[in-house]
């Protein structure tokens, strides 16, 4: 098993950094997921200690994940998440957008195969993201992502409506995975408990900063 990333601890909260191709949760079929060695690592200090998921990431993204040491703490992180949390990921996109900045609103629903679509009738759940562009290469354009909902998939199937999927995304699109991974990364997370501001950032992946000198 990995060596858990920890960026920050103390007695309520434990924040990671997750690995891309690692599952937050169980599906029922893998074993080895983040909430697993997270549950380890708690246990390893007192066997009474336990850990709570407060918010996932999809299994290819990489990034911040926090956790909450007690329920109490997870039910109001979860009940407030979209009120008190601000969430910043960077992505790499398949083409050169055109806007330098923009918003994305879309609702949003899911098919018998899991795969999220949008809806054209505003069923669905509703997910808004917003980006800038940092930078741009030959044939892609890395950007910076603010999402003020949390929906399942929401910045993948928003850049792929938009005809940029992010790279290494083949379930939403994408025809190129020159990084071998999916090329999104969830930087930092700001977020407001109980009038305490806690802001954490996790370093560039490499992956991503080794395509950009290439390219």
């Amino acid at each position: 098993m990995k060596k858990l990333d920890i960026i920050y601890e103390d007695k309520e909260l434990l924040v990671v950094n997750k690995p891309s191709k690692m599952l937050t949760i169980s599906d029922g079929k893998t074993d080895n997921t983040l909430y697993s060695m997270a549950r380890e690592y708690v246990k390893k200090q007192h066997k009474s200690n336990k850990i709570f998921i407060v918010h996932r990431l999809d299994k290819d993204t990489s990034g911040i994940v926090l956790f909450a040491k007690n329920e109490k703490l997870k039910n109001y992180l979860q009940d407030n998440w979209n009120n008190i949390s601000n969430r910043e990921y960077i992505a790499i996109l398949e083409g050169k957008l055109n806007n330098s900045k923009g918003i994305i609103k879309n609702y949003l629903l899911e098919d018998k195969t899991h795969k999220v679509y949008i809806s054209n009738n505003k069923k669905g759940e509703y997910a808004e993201t917003h980006y800038e562009v940092i930078n741009y290469t030959k044939n892609n354009t890395l950007v910076k992502i603010n999402i003020k909902t949390g929906k399942k998939n929401q910045i993948r199937v928003a850049f792929s409506n938009l005809g940029y999927p992010i790279i290494g995304d083949k379930k939403y699109g994408s025809i190129s995975n020159s990084i071998k991974r999916l090329g999104l990364h969830a930087l930092k997370l700001n977020i407001n408990i109980n009038n305490k501001i806690y802001n954490f950032e996790t370093k560039i992946p490499k992956e991503f900063l080794n395509y950009y000198e290439k390219n």
